[in-house]
């Protein structure tokens, strides 16, 4: 394994009491560095409170339960992810998803439109996604669908989609926008809002198929929608330091949730990821409340769970209104 930044001793009590809420872990269709079960101890060992199971592939919920039954202290989340693998824009699955326990939905990642069109071109250097070479490979043998579109030809949500943000709402689940295009995330968000999605999160809008400008960015926070910042982005080289550390600026720490996007055999140990990224904010001028808030309370925000007696006002009202 090559050399990882190790977390410092600060950092890893500054972040007990998170929530990772992207991780991609084992069992899986890709190889893996941890299983769930594995990383649900070391979670508990560190006094983290959970994690969310995140494949582009299969829904998660039945595996956050068994995560669940056997180590009870940490709280597994489970997901649904709308791909081609489970029908794409699905209201059917999505109601199953939410039915088996299921907390958060991403929209379309590795089958979006905008993922399957996207030319933009990595960075010198970057650490291509382990997913690009099992899309490649299915298309190598003819396996194949259309890819998976949130917009009707209007420019307004599809029919399916809007079935899928009712189910959201009707739920109380977690929406992820995927890697959606900005201008769908927008859309998509704006559309969820009307129809009373409560927790919305831009998934890393960094990341190279995405690159949401940071003026695009900041038009989204009143919409309440939290900017996810994953640590793989920068770290695997899709986004510069520079880059990923003033977007948070720009737009707000109060904005921001931060997520590791750990997993793969080639990064750093997921139950490091959270506080790896505590000591770059912090080092970077970060105050501890702000780093508290990104990666403590807007991620406990995100999953539902009770918020800390140090959790902004807002997510204890928030929770106070929960169904």
């Amino acid at each position: 394994m090559p050399e990882h930044p190790r977390p410092s001793d600060h950092s890893r009590r500054l972040v007990q009491g998170a929530y990772d809420v992207h991780v991609h872990i084992a069992p899986d269709v890709m190889r893996r560095r941890i299983t769930d079960l594995e990383l649900a101890a070391r979670f508990a060992d560190l006094g983290m409170a959970g994690f969310v199971l995140k494949s582009h592939y299969v829904p998660t919920a039945e595996r956050a339960s068994l995560v669940r039954a056997v180590h009870p202290e940490v709280d597994a989340v489970g997901a649904v992810t709308l791909n081609a693998s489970v029908g794409g824009m699905n209201p059917v699955a999505v109601e199953i998803a939410a039915r088996s326990g299921a907390r958060f939905v991403w929209m379309p990642t590795v089958d979006s439109a905008n993922q399957r069109s996207s030319l933009a071109a990595a960075p010198e250097g970057s650490t291509p996604p382990m997913w690009a070479a099992l899309q490649q490979d299915l298309r190598d043998r003819g396996i194949d669908s259309p890819p998976v579109e949130v917009l009707g030809a209007d420019g307004e949500v599809a029919l399916a989609c809007g079935q899928v943000l009712d189910l959201i709402a009707r739920h109380d689940l977690t929406l992820a926008t995927g890697h959606l295009h900005g201008d769908e995330s927008a859309r998509v968000i704006a559309a969820a809002r009307d129809r009373g999605v409560r927790r919305i999160v831009v998934t890393h809008p960094e990341f190279t198929s995405q690159r949401i400008p940071v003026e695009a960015q900041r038009a989204l926070v009143p919409s309440g929608a939290l900017l996810e910042r994953c640590l793989t982005t920068p770290l695997t080289g899709k986004v510069s330091w520079a880059d990923w550390l003033g977007n948070i600026r720009a737009a707000g720490p109060e904005h921001s949730v931060i997520s590791s996007d750990l997993g793969q055999p080639f990064n750093p140990p997921v139950e490091d990821g959270l506080a790896i990224a505590a000591d770059i904010l912090l080092g970077d001028g970060f105050g501890e409340a702000e780093v508290r808030t990104m990666i403590v309370h807007n991620s406990r925000f995100l999953v539902g769970a009770a918020p800390l007696d140090d959790a902004p006002a807002a997510h204890h009202e928030l929770q106070e209104t929960t169904p």
